[in-house]
């Protein structure tokens, strides 16, 4: 074992190794029994090496050993780059992630609301999440596929780059005007 394993974890790396598990729930990479019992895992972890194997087998993870730290301003979500033929590849994928993932942590807390509730009751009681999951997921079946014929993730996509390329504008004026005031006159 070496000298980082042994290091103590902060919140911060629990919270970014389960905001990776939710990430590959949401991507159907891990089943919702999977995903619970890695996510208690990690907000049980003490130090770098209780992370070993959570997410070692989903792509588009960093182990815990390899990460660094997150940057100040947050975790942000990778930014769409327009493409050679103006378009932007991706744009589907993360505009439907986007799309649906408010979607299945609703219906992941009714049926664990559902569960809880059968099981204090000690009797499996009318599935009720169903009339959650159906109507809002219909709406936005409906609104995905309404979405994808009328090609809202590249609207979606340019949007959204058109707001980080701000953010980081205001940033960098920002910082140019900290340094333009801390210069001697």
């Amino acid at each position: 074992m070496d000298r980082r394993d042994q290091m103590r974890a902060a919140d911060s790396d629990r919270a970014a190794v389960a905001d990776q598990l939710l990430r590959a729930l949401n991507e159907g990479r891990l089943d919702l029994g999977e995903y619970e019992d890695r996510l208690q895992r990690a907000y049980a972890a003490k130090t770098y090496a209780d992370f070993d194997g959570l997410l070692d087998d989903l792509p588009g993870t960093v182990p815990v050993d390899r990460a660094q730290l997150v940057p100040a301003d947050g975790a942000a979500a990778p930014a769409l780059r327009r493409g050679p033929d103006g378009r932007y590849p991706g744009a589907t994928r993360a505009w439907l992630a986007d799309t649906w993932d408010g979607y299945v942590g609703v219906v992941t807390v009714v049926v664990v609301i559902w569960a809880i509730t059968s099981l204090i009751a000690t009797d499996w009681l009318y599935f009720w999440p169903v009339w959650v999951a159906g109507p809002l997921g219909a709406v936005l079946l409906v609104g995905t596929v309404t979405g994808l014929a009328n090609g809202e993730p590249q609207r979606w996509a340019a949007k959204r780059e058109a707001k980080r390329q701000a953010k980081i504008e205001k940033r960098n004026r920002r910082r140019g005007e900290q340094a333009g005031q801390e210069e001697p006159a």
